[in-house]
């Protein structure tokens, strides 16, 4: 049956495993994007559309928490190519501002359009007539304009999570001019920055027919015609209520407790949550440290930094290099300053449930996102949203998204390694009344500005563009 609301995402929200008798099980995955979208989609007659998340899986569609999920499947091939290849070994680093090379291969691109193609006539098969499509995300640039090709009745919005480049840097990309067209098809174009807003609209203009006038795009169609776009920022955020909650709970409460005891009760628990990505600035995070604990601005005894870093893409080569890097850093420093009894990292390649995470927050005197560039960093986010005592302090990157709005963090410029080095010692040393004052303001943001409120106005945005269309 056809919905009202269609989620165009490239996971599914659940987790799919497959046993070696090929059964198969699923979890509800514990994703940002499924934490942002679950609020909407439960409160909605709504349809998900994504991968399942394993290679050369059938699956029919289920119903899971009120809402049809609808798989697509992909081939062992096209994980290669459009998952791995194009998505994410040339669209990710291109859009990180080129932090690591991005690759261009012709049959990845070919892979990119027919994975593309896939997605959108499944979104258009669950969409009842003048009904809403969100499609989220660079994995799924092209399917805008294939579903107005199929179903020009739809309203189509299209959220962008990572950042959108500088046009220098996009016209690298051989297909430029397609990836534009692609979302283009959208009524209506979401991003975390205004930058990134910006750096899309001023290539529409230099690779595109399209004419702009401030955040409206003039889009000509095949007929002559020409149609209305909107790309403004819709900065994303946490479910910061729930989140809030979870931290007040005694359990844990008791586990932040625990934690610092484990850790040798230290004077600073520093604390650095990511997955295990070049963009995250973990390797300049490192750095710093190391050389507070060299110089002894910080107490190697009675200092640990808490680096959880989670798995991710374990078969690109470039994150295979980076787990190297990172863990020979993290022995490098443990090796010269740990004690018996005490390392001053604590290192840590796995993920963990939603209570350890607020429990981590909750124990940590110190936040550290030091991303060389990020769409928004919901990490930030929740550690703001985890400190219901008004203690802690943020070393926030400048480059991440939350920066625009978490401004009474102590913002910083990664790659400035002495700059970098002063913000985690001001941290470290503030008193308590400016760390309380810092964290109420930063929680008065986060706690207002929540996930169902980014929702409800990118749709209400969205159906206000086709209104006025």
């Amino acid at each position: 049956m056809p919905h009202q609301l269609v989620v165009v995402a490239n996971r599914l929200p659940i987790d799919v495993a497959v046993a070696e008798d090929q059964t198969v099980t699923w979890n509800r995955s514990p994703g940002g994007l499924v934490t942002a979208l679950r609020p909407v989609t439960e409160a909605s007659d709504a349809a998900w559309v994504g991968w399942g998340g394993a290679a050369d899986l059938e699956m029919e569609p289920m119903e899971v928490d009120g809402t049809r999920l609808v798989p697509v499947s992909l081939s062992t091939e096209e994980v290669v190519s459009y998952y791995e290849g194009f998505s994410n070994d040339t669209l990710w680093p291109l859009y990180h501002d080129v932090i690591a090379p991005p690759t261009f291969h012709r049959s990845w691109w070919d892979d990119y359009q027919t994975v593309n193609e896939r997605f959108a006539h499944a979104a258009a098969a669950e969409a009842l007539p003048g009904a809403t499509v969100w499609v989220h995300d660079y994995q799924l640039q092209l399917v805008p304009a294939m579903l107005r090709q199929m179903r020009p009745d739809l309203k189509i919005g299209f959220f962008l999570h990572i950042p959108f480049p500088a046009l220098e840097i996009f016209a690298q990309l051989p297909w430029r001019t397609q990836v534009l067209d692609g979302l283009l098809g959208a009524d209506l174009l979401g991003f975390q920055r205004v930058g990134g807003a910006q750096n899309f609209l001023q290539t529409v203009r230099k690779y595109t027919a399209a004419t702009t006038r401030g955040p409206v795009v003039e889009v000509p169609a095949t007929d002559g015609s020409r149609r209305r776009a909107i790309a403004r920022a819709f900065p994303i955020s946490i479910d910061s209520a729930a989140f809030n909650a979870r931290a007040r709970t005694p359990q844990v409460r008791e586990r932040a407790a625990q934690l610092r005891t484990e850790l040798g009760t230290p004077n600073v628990m520093l604390l650095g949550v990511d997955r295990l990505d070049y963009t995250k600035g973990i390797r300049h995070r490192l750095q710093a440290y190391g050389e507070l604990l060299d110089e002894e601005r910080l107490s190697p005894e009675r200092t640990v930094l808490v680096q959880v870093a989670s798995p991710s893409r374990e078969n690109v080569d470039a994150y295979v290099q980076l787990r190297a890097e990172v863990e020979l850093t993290v022995g490098r420093i443990n090796g010269s300053h740990g004690t018996v009894g005490h390392t001053p990292v604590q290192y840590l390649h796995q993920s963990f449930d939603a209570d350890e995470m607020a429990a981590l927050y909750l124990a940590a005197d110190v936040m550290l996102v030091t991303a060389l560039r990020d769409g928004m960093n919901l990490v930030a986010k929740e550690f703001v949203a985890a400190h219901f005592d008004d203690g802690g302090a943020l070393v926030l990157s400048e480059f991440a998204g939350a920066a625009d709005e978490l401004t009474s963090a102590l913002l910083v410029n990664p790659h400035d390694i002495d700059g970098l080095k002063n913000a985690i010692v001001t941290a470290a040393e503030m008193d308590g009344r400016q760390r309380r004052r810092r964290m109420r303001k930063l929680r008065q943001r986060v706690l207002a500005n929540d996930v169902q409120n980014w929702s409800t106005k990118f749709l209400n945005a969205l159906t206000e563009v086709r209104r006025t269309a």
